[in-house]
């Protein structure tokens, strides 16, 4: 249980006469209250969030806007603030009609300071104990989402800590980690703990945009921008309007339009293709990458100042070889959520499975491990004990690390054989030849969005 929780003893004074700010503000002071003066509506409005940590005494009678239209525009951004208003005898049922619709009390003209200093102690205690409240839910609702993060090893003890204290952080991040280690699972958690979590969260899959149409996609265009351009489209980055914007796969991002996502990033302002002025942007960035990018900056195919403007924090996901001990019960909750899916009995942990746990390397990751437990809930799926090293041949031994190579390039690219085959270096019939001979199907290392495009 957190102990910062801001204590209650704000009271923001609302009046256009100078002389009752300045003698309200007195008695309040020598009361022991925190007091903020505003001699306006407009002006109140603009300190006053959500979660302000006391009340709201306003005249009732102003110039511009008056007290009635200002509790109401508090109530809209916060319907359980208490509102006080003080109103002169002629004004009465205006303040009781407040009531109504949810002002916390009312004080006529002339009153006496201890009068609106017991409101004001009522209406504080009653803050009080709302924020407290808003506190316990949202850390109860940060606990049930940072428990997806299953696993007790200090890494991800270390890592749910981390989303913790980054959620309300209004900061960009940057998520680096092989292929199958969470990136998404993390960027979503970040958002869900954020004061952005009721605004969306935009996916833009860097490496899965057409190079042809990717200026339009993340920024937009004009009607008439382009041939074909016959109507106006908001692109992903400012569709993702006050909420989170997630580049996963940051470092697939072309060359050419890193310099104007640079610009969107430290200025926070996108130009459409086509359009002459700019738009302000309000998004969080969090941004994902395989590890290689630091390396794609100093070979010159990725921009140096967008890696340092991305990589100011940095999240690196522990693969799922260097927390061996979270396997089984990953493994554990893989097999009970594919039984419910395919309405089959949950089937048991076995030596076999144990072995495969500490001996496997495991290089898609949890994305690996989870389509493990799939295929045996299915019964496709019959592991046999794995042989020690020392008790292997020289030859036998070459053969496994050849094997696990395979497995890792291919996890590494989604099971793409294309692309692992051009990391591989190596002669595609051969790479054919030797997933043949070691039983090694591409297709456990691909996520439903790859498509069958390499097969």
């Amino acid at each position: 249980m957190t102990t910062d929780q801001p204590a209650c003893r704000t009271v923001a004074f609302v009046d256009d006469d100078a002389d009752m700010r300045r003698a309200n503000a007195r008695s309040l002071e020598l009361a022991g209250h925190d007091v903020r003066l505003f001699e306006g509506a407009a002006a109140a409005l603009k300190a006053i969030g959500p979660d302000f940590p006391g009340v709201v005494v306003s005249d009732l009678r102003m110039p511009g806007m008056d007290g009635m239209q200002l509790f109401r525009t508090l109530r809209e951004a916060d319907p359980d603030l208490p509102v006080i208003l003080i109103t002169g005898h002629g004004d009465v049922a205006t303040a009781v009609a407040a009531i109504r619709e949810g002002a916390y009390d009312f004080i006529t003209k002339p009153y006496q300071p201890d009068v609106l200093l017991r409101v004001i102690v009522r209406g504080l205690e009653q803050r009080r104990l709302t924020l407290e409240n808003r506190r316990l839910r949202r850390d109860a609702e940060r606990a049930a989402e940072s428990s997806v993060l299953i696993g007790q090893s200090p890494a991800i003890e270390q890592l749910r800590r981390t989303i913790d204290q980054l959620g309300d952080a209004e900061v960009d991040i940057l998520i680096e980690g092989e292929t199958g280690t969470g990136k998404t699972l993390v960027a979503s958690l970040l958002h869900r703990s954020s004061r952005r979590r009721g605004r969306p969260m935009a996916t833009v899959d860097c490496g899965a945009l057409p190079v042809a149409v990717i200026d339009s996609e993340l920024f937009g265009h004009v009607a008439g921008a382009f041939p074909g351009a016959q109507h106006s489209r908001t692109g992903r980055i400012e569709a993702a309007g006050l909420g989170t914007l997630f580049l996963d796969g940051i470092d697939a991002l072309p060359l050419v339009v890193q310099p104007k996502l640079l610009r969107a990033i430290e200025d926070r302002v996108i130009t459409p293709l086509g359009a002459n002025d700019v738009r302000p942007i309000d998004v969080r960035i969090i941004a994902a990458s395989t590890g290689r990018i630091e390396e794609m900056a100093r070979s010159g195919t990725f921009l140096p100042r967008l890696l340092y403007r991305l990589n100011s924090i940095v999240l690196r996901l522990p693969p799922l070889r260097e927390r061996r001990e979270d396997i089984p019960l990953l493994f554990d909750n893989f097999l009970r959520d594919m039984a419910r899916r395919h309405k089959r009995d949950v089937p048991p942990i076995t030596e076999h499975h144990r072995d495969m746990f500490q001996h496997h390397g495991w290089f898609g990751n949890v994305r690996e491990l989870m389509h493990y437990a799939e295929r045996t809930v299915l019964g496709l799926e019959r592991p046999a004990t794995p042989a020690t090293p020392g008790s292997l041949s020289l030859a036998d031994r070459v053969a496994r690390f050849e094997a696990e190579e395979i497995r890792r390039v291919l996890a590494e690219h989604d099971g793409k054989v294309t692309a692992a085959v051009a990391a591989a270096r190596m002669p595609r019939k051969t790479f054919y030849d030797k997933m043949r001979r070691y039983n090694i199907d591409p297709a456990k290392w691909r996520t439903p969005e790859a498509g069958r495009r390499d097969r």
